[in-house]
């Protein structure tokens, strides 16, 4: 039972950046952008998000730090979103290019500035910030082992943000409209919708989870930031594909692609896996593997939104 425990609780360590990713990636995808620099984001929000706790957690103790370097990450991802939107609905760029720029730009920029401040690139902290037993909720017995014991306010965080993203695309006028720019944008606009708005308002969305989508990939994982999170936004756009660009389908498909992650990390504290004679690095492929597999089966089956990657040009209707 201790195996399961632990399967489990590293499993949500690695989904659930994954789940908050690929939501942000569906909000920018349903408006009609696609977004490929949600790697290049997640490493810039955990960048600043772990420059801030490396240089404030001695003055910031406890849980807050950790919540306020969110924030911050969350505004990075933000701010560095608006460029790839600039590009791609102003300029009309071609929307793969300019998020390959961005994701090409991330690492040198981390490394860089960290090496500026710090001589070297890896940003250490201290990892403070797991819960060893929520209260109350940790004492039920099998549930609170699996899943309030070892964890962080991160992964409640996680669930969260995918309650709150099915209620606005479905339950708002807002999700309505962004649905509207990514299907029909001409349709949108011939009612009054601001495509631009609503499509730079699904990227700055799409920015902000991926930013904070860095650091919750870093905290869990690591104690030290290292300009990299292990090819994450690229894994997160399988999961939003597999996921269909549906809230409820891309948890499931965040957490098969955690599950794979989760045992390609710990294979070696699992028995029956560790007596297996397969090579260490098969382990660490399979994600990836698995991954290539699965868009080859599901890729004609794909429901993408049909405008998605398509400049929209106001007077060219």
């Amino acid at each position: 039972m201790s195996i399961l425990y632990f399967l489990v609780q590293q499993t949500m360590f690695f989904s659930i950046p994954l789940l908050i990713v690929a939501l942000g990636g569906m909000f920018s995808e349903r408006g009609g952008v696609i977004n490929i620099a949600l790697e290049g984001i997640m490493i810039m929000g955990a960048f600043t998000g772990i420059l801030f706790i490396n240089v404030f957690q001695a003055s910031i103790p406890g849980q807050w730090s950790l919540v306020i370097a969110a924030v911050i990450s969350a505004a990075t991802g933000l701010v560095v979103s608006l460029a790839h939107a600039y590009a791609s609905i102003n300029m009309k760029a071609d929307q793969v290019i300019s998020g390959t720029a961005i994701n090409m730009f991330a690492p040198a920029f981390a490394i860089y500035v960290a090496r500026m401040l710090r001589t070297v690139q890896q940003i250490p902290f201290v990892n403070t910030f797991r819960i060893e037993s929520v209260p109350v909720l940790g004492s039920i017995p099998f549930i609170g082992d699996l899943f309030f014991k070892n964890t962080y306010i991160t992964t409640y965080l996680g669930l969260l943000i995918l309650v709150g993203s099915w209620f606005v695309m479905y339950r708002t006028k807002f999700g309505l409209r962004l649905r509207a720019c990514g299907e029909h944008p001409q349709s949108a606009d011939s009612v009054g919708i601001n495509v631009y708005r609503m499509r730079y308002a699904g990227v700055m969305i799409s920015g902000a989870l991926a930013g904070l989508g860095g650091l919750v990939f870093v905290i869990p994982t690591s104690t030290n930031f290292n300009a990299t999170v292990s090819g994450y936004g690229f894994l997160a756009l399988a999961v939003l594909i597999f996921g269909q660009w549906k809230p409820g389908k891309i948890l499931g498909a965040a957490f098969f692609f955690g599950l794979l992650k989760a045992t390609a990390s710990s294979y070696s504290g699992i028995d029956f896996l560790r007596n297996i004679p397969i090579p260490s690095n098969v382990y660490k492929m399979m994600p990836y593997i698995v991954t290539l597999i699965v868009l080859a089966f599901t890729s004609k089956r794909s429901q993408a939104p049909k405008a998605e990657g398509i400049p929209y040009d106001k007077g060219g209707r």
